[in-house]
């Protein structure tokens, strides 16, 4: 599936994401739960989902902002993911300063992401963590043993690139998690955060496609340059086209 993460126009209504989805001829959207489908409001977010579908869209998953050794209680996340019918719950792996792993922040991390997930498992849902710097899965080694620590059938994880490595660094990233591998997060960055056009990142794409095979579910558009609605069309069509290609020489699904 192709998707769009809400995220990338926090500044429009759900009525204008999804008029942008439909035109870009995406499959459906993330919706995130900081701004669009916020986890106190199940009535909204049952009415998201219900107008997503009505647009002949799916809702591919709640990318909720629930954070791990925060102390918060994941059950309004777990309420509202229900309420808008998404099959999954994006959660971040806790808040780190620095790369180095301290073993009792992720032995905490581990447990509670253990229960996160039998929640969730008891609603029919899968969890997915962020791949993300500054979080648990800052690296693949770090991803990787709190991904095994957990242990839960239903867990999974994100990916995307960080710009702050190099591709082959990354394709050693992507091949560490593919176990897990849920979904791609779809953006082209330099070294500096500094967004491009999708277009741009065919090459490294391509060999991120080969690495994850079929295991990626699902490929959400992210980080669009400028934050345009013209930009997000040219990026759809790039990612459409890649998806093709890829398939055709045996580098995709």
């Amino acid at each position: 599936m192709l998707g769009l993460t809400s995220i990338s126009f926090r500044g429009k209504t759900c009525t204008e994401v999804i008029g942008l989805a439909k035109k870009a001829g995406l499959d459906g959207i993330e919706w995130g739960g900081d701004v669009h489908v916020p986890p106190e409001n199940e009535e909204g977010a049952a009415q998201v989902g219900q107008m997503t579908r009505e647009a002949g869209l799916e809702v591919l998953s709640y990318g909720s902002y629930y954070r791990l050794c925060q102390g918060t209680d994941f059950h309004p996340v777990l309420r509202a993911a229900k309420a808008l019918g998404a099959p999954m719950v994006r959660i971040w792996a806790g808040s780190v300063e620095r790369e180095t792993i301290d073993p009792a922040y992720m032995d905490q991390a581990a447990g509670e992401l253990r229960r996160v997930c039998a929640l969730a498992q008891g609603e029919g849902l899968r969890v997915s963590l962020e791949y993300h710097r500054w979080t648990l899965t800052w690296h693949s080694d770090s991803a990787c043993m709190l991904l095994k620590k957990a242990g839960a059938g239903n867990l999974h994880t994100y990916w995307q690139p960080n710009p702050d490595i190099s591709h082959a660094e990354n394709c050693c990233e992507l091949a560490e998690i593919l176990p897990w591998l849920s979904s791609f997060h779809v953006f082209q960055w330099n070294r500096g955060d500094e967004r491009r056009p999708l277009c741009e990142g065919e090459d490294v794409w391509r060999d991120y496609y080969r690495i994850a095979g079929d295991r990626r579910r699902n490929s959400l558009l992210e980080f669009i340059r400028g934050d345009s609605a013209a930009q997000l069309q040219a990026d759809a069509q790039v990612l459409k086209q890649w998806e093709s290609a890829f398939q055709r020489t045996g580098a995709s699904k």
